[in-house]
C-alpha cells in the first residue's frame, strides 16, 4: 500500500513541477515560447492532465484556463494522496514507513 501511494505522489508531483514549469515560461518567454524547447517538453508532459482539465471544466470556460484547472485538480490529489499517506504510516506505525 505505501509503495502505491508513494508512487501516485510521484507522479502528481512531477505533473505538478511541469505544469508550473510550463506557467513559467508562458510568462517569461512571451510570444516565443512554441519555439522554445522546454515548452515543448512541458506541453508534451502536461497534456494528459490538461486533457482532464479539459473534461472537467465548464464548457463557459476558455481554453486558456484549461491548465490552471488541471494544476488545482492535481494539488487537491496530491494533498488527498499525501493524507492518506500519514493516515497509513500513522496506522501500520511509523517504524514500517522509513
Amino acid at each position: 500500500m505505501l509503495l502505491w501511494l508513494n508512487l501516485a505522489q510521484l507522479i502528481l508531483y512531477i505533473g505538478l513541477l511541469a505544469l508550473a514549469g510550463q506557467g513559467a515560461l508562458y510568462v517569461l518567454a512571451g510570444a516565443r515560447r512554441d519555439r522554445n524547447l522546454f515548452y515543448q517538453l512541458f506541453q508534451i508532459i502536461n497534456r494528459p492532465w490538461i486533457a482532464l482539465g479539459r473534461l472537467i471544466a465548464p464548457r463557459a470556460f476558455a481554453a486558456r484556463l484549461h491548465p490552471f484547472i488541471a494544476f488545482c485538480l492535481m494539488a487537491a490529489l496530491y494533498l488527498a494522496v499525501t493524507l492518506a499517506k500519514i493516515e497509513h504510516c500513522l496506522t501500520i506505525g511509523m517504524e514500517h514507513c522509513r
